[in-house]
């Protein structure tokens, strides 16, 4: 299966919030996709439905399919302190999730594209692989031959808000990855718990 490429729009209606980022079209019709979206009676949801949406939310959100999903939980579960919580701070530490957070790309999608094209660097050298974990410490910077583009420079002139975990330098075009993210300063709205509760059974 390849990675999700159609309307983010409809998908952010699915879950009923705009995982996506800003989204006129989830503004206008906020209800599920479908022509009984706004009619269709409510049933009670299952407790595993409800964990499934939550892991499917956070791989939406992420741009992650399943199998490299489980992966990144095995590797959480592994990683002393709570599980749910590492599983964030490895998502977020993956190298396409910093581009976008550090305002190089407008969106996730963006990212891995820009990282795919080798437009991207590690460390000084060039990363093509989206889901490169950095390590506290390791630097992000834009690549010689793409400093000039327009998709990368308008993201940074639009730049909006910082993270805590993440240092960034306009002039050099570079930003450091200073330590994995506090959970509580992770602005994705996520019951990782469930998600725990769902690969636990």
């Amino acid at each position: 299966m390849a990675r999700y490429t159609g309307p983010s729009s409809k998908i952010a209606r699915n879950f009923g919030e705009p995982i996506f980022g800003p989204d006129k079209a989830f503004d206008r019709k906020g209800y599920p996709s479908g022509m009984h979206g706004q009619t269709r009676k409510k049933k009670q949801p299952s407790e595993f439905s409800i964990q499934l949406k939550e892991k499917q939310k956070a791989k939406y959100t992420y741009g992650i399919l399943e199998r490299q999903f489980r992966k990144i939980f095995v590797e959480a579960v592994r990683l002393h302190g709570v599980t749910g919580e590492n599983l964030l701070k490895l998502l977020e530490a993956r190298l396409d999730n910093t581009v976008f957070r550090l305002g190089i790309a407008p969106t996730r999608r963006a990212a891995r594209q820009l990282v795919g094209h080798k437009h991207i660097t590690v460390n000084g050298h060039i990363t093509n692989s989206a889901s490169y974990t950095l390590k506290p410490g390791d630097t992000i910077g834009v690549a010689d031959n793409a400093k000039g583009m327009e998709v990368i420079k308008n993201s940074i002139a639009g730049k909006g808000k910082s993270f805590t975990w993440l240092e960034w330098n306009t002039d050099t075009m570079q930003g450091k990855f200073l330590a994995m993210p506090e959970r509580e300063a992770i602005p994705e709205n996520i019951k990782e718990q469930l998600i725990v509760e769902l690969y636990s059974k």
